[in-house]
């Protein structure tokens, strides 16, 4: 090949490295500020107003697999009191998930708790809640730098430990936490009170809420770690080596990775596949051992375990199990074509190629590289299995004006995949991820769930009202009474029923129901009132105030119908 060949042919990987690249970003940001899909994306309209970001280093060291010491953790954090009184009372620690570089500050992590032109927690602070995000970022302790976003998860727990030990020591009065989890982050929350619990550190949590969190582990289909690895190693290109290093290679990566290209290169290999390690494998040292450990752990005892799932919990599959996701041959230039073909990981027991990448001078393959995938006699490729799921396309932000992006976009057969698997957002341990959940088996209170498959860590007006319920319904009795008030029977069915005390059966009585956004959406009175006060009234689920009024006694009770 000649000198101008041998240059053309490495462009041609730069422009495809820069492009696949992209495409690993489903999972995070890179070291070098590319920023992927992972939460929500960041809305604008519900950007909070910012006060003081604070520093929180954790009491407790940690030494991950590697590493020649233990090292502190730390994190920032940011309170934004509710509206109501303004006083630091009832917090809810939301939590960051997998975000490598810190691509996500603390306000887009605010506004990814957006739906449907409303935020989660605007909704809370009008309710009385006060929100406090806790950011992963960047840092250097005893010389030794920490990308926090894609550190070690239990070096993160012991930041968010010493969060909430700040927390209960700062807020007002006794109100217990609330810990919001999306993502990796419930996997901190949940290590965080169970490690509490186990080591006898009061943790004065009543809630811990998962969301979409990888309790039995995530995935990025096989076939695309190889094809970024593939461009990393041959290309050489910075951008693929960062994504390699800095995303497929963090240290929460590996732990949380079902299936990780590191468990199937050949010994010696950064690049060659070991034709005897087909089957499912996770990062070794990490992943395994991470499991083991969590499972080891278990759930927080002495708190509400809630989750709200993507992933569909009727059996429906994203694809099919060995399905082609693209196969294209895309021209360069004149003289140089590449041709890319990805599949999903197959059916139970078989075995396919799932990676094959040539690139082509005048026609003549000047390189190649294929790699193979087997699935497991138990279950069928969990690239398809029902779950949260990541996007290929919006990863690559519909090609940012890239030819070469787009016509990679457009050759795309199958976009989704499954990212959190149903049966890990649900920590039910078995060995299929394809099948209808049996949620008998899940460990947790109470799940929000749907029939279908969405993207990873959307959030729906059905989750927020969940969200909203199981926060109100945990509070202590005290916080909405007063002496001789109204009770109100909760969860409402068909009808409210309230029990009234003789200094509210005097005189006319007046009801307003309203929404959680200040609406009314009914209201009654009454000439004359006894003890007991029954009113038919169809609601849809949800979270409601209650206004009762009656002469110069006014009250609001919380009213849920679930």
């Amino acid at each position: 090949m000649s000198h101008s060949a041998f240059i053309t042919f490495f462009n041609v990987k730069r422009l495809f490295t820069l492009a696949i690249s992209f495409l690993a970003l489903n999972m995070g940001s890179t070291h070098l500020q590319a920023q992927g899909r992972f939460f929500a994306e960041p809305n604008p309209e519900f950007y909070p107003e910012r006060s003081v970001v604070s520093t929180i280093t954790a009491n407790i060291a940690y030494q991950g697999y590697g590493e020649s010491q233990p090292y502190f953790g730390q994190g920032e954090y940011e309170i934004f009191l509710d509206n109501v009184d303004g006083i630091l009372d009832r917090p809810v620690i939301v939590l960051d998930g997998f975000d490598p570089g810190d691509g996500r500050g603390i306000g887009a992590l605010y506004s990814s708790l957006s739906y449907g032109g409303q935020n989660l927690a605007d909704e809370l602070r009008d309710l009385g809640f006060d929100i406090v995000i806790l950011n992963a970022p960047n840092y250097t302790t005893d010389g030794y730098d920490i990308n926090g976003g894609g550190d070690f998860i239990q070096r993160n727990a012991m930041v968010l430990v010493a969060l909430i030990q700040e927390i209960n020591a700062q807020k007002q009065g006794s109100e217990e936490l609330v810990i919001l989890g999306p993502s990796m982050g419930g996997l901190i929350g949940r290590y965080a009170l169970a490690y509490m619990e186990q080591q006898g550190l009061p943790h004065e949590t009543r809630l811990y809420l998962s969301f979409d969190s990888p309790h039995r582990g995530a995935n990025i289909p096989i076939s695309l770690q190889y094809l970024i690895n593939y461009f990393a190693v041959v290309g050489g290109d910075p951008m693929a080596q960062a994504t390699v290093d800095f995303v497929l290679n963090s240290s929460a990566a590996k732990q949380m990775l079902i299936d990780h290209l590191l468990g199937h290169l050949a010994a010696g290999s950064d690049l060659e596949q070991d034709p005897n390690l087909l089957l499912p494998f996770g990062a070794p040292n990490f992943r395994d051992a991470f499991q083991q450990e969590l499972d080891a752990l278990g759930f927080p005892q002495n708190v509400r375990n809630v989750t709200m799932i993507n992933g569909a919990i009727e059996g429906t599959t994203i694809g099919s199990p060995g399905m082609e996701v693209v196969n294209t041959s895309i021209e360069i230039d004149a003289l140089t074509d590449i041709e890319i073909a990805l599949y999903f990981t197959p059916s139970a027991g078989q075995s396919i190629t799932v990676t094959d990448v040539r690139t082509l001078f005048i026609g003549i393959p000047v390189s190649t590289f294929t790699a193979d995938a087997e699935s497991s006699t138990t279950s069928d490729g969990i690239d398809s299995a029902p779950g949260g799921t990541g996007n290929i396309s919006a990863a690559l932000a519909g090609g940012g004006g890239s030819p070469v992006l787009q016509e990679f976009i457009d050759a795309l057969n199958q976009d989704e995949y499954s990212f959190i698997p149903t049966m890990s957002a649900l920590a039910i341990d078995t060995d299929n991820w394809h099948g209808p959940a049996d949620l008998s088996l899940s460990p947790f209170d109470n799940i929000e769930a749907s029939t279908i498959n969405s993207g990873h860590v959307t959030l729906t007006q059905s989750m927020a009202d969940f969200a909203i319920i199981e926060i109100f319904g945990s509070l202590s009795n005290e916080d909405f009474g007063i002496d001789n008030a109204p009770m109100l029977l909760n969860p409402v069915k068909e009808s409210i029923e309230l029990y009234l005390p003789q200094i509210w059966q005097q005189g006319p009585l007046r009801a307003r129901l309203h929404s959680v956004d200040g609406r009314i959406i009914a209201q009654r009175g009454w000439a004359q009132v006894e003890q007991y006060l029954h009113w038919d009234l169809a609601l849809a689920q949800g979270v409601y105030l209650l206004e009762l009024q009656s002469g110069s006694k006014t009250i609001n009770l919380r009213l849920i119908k679930h």
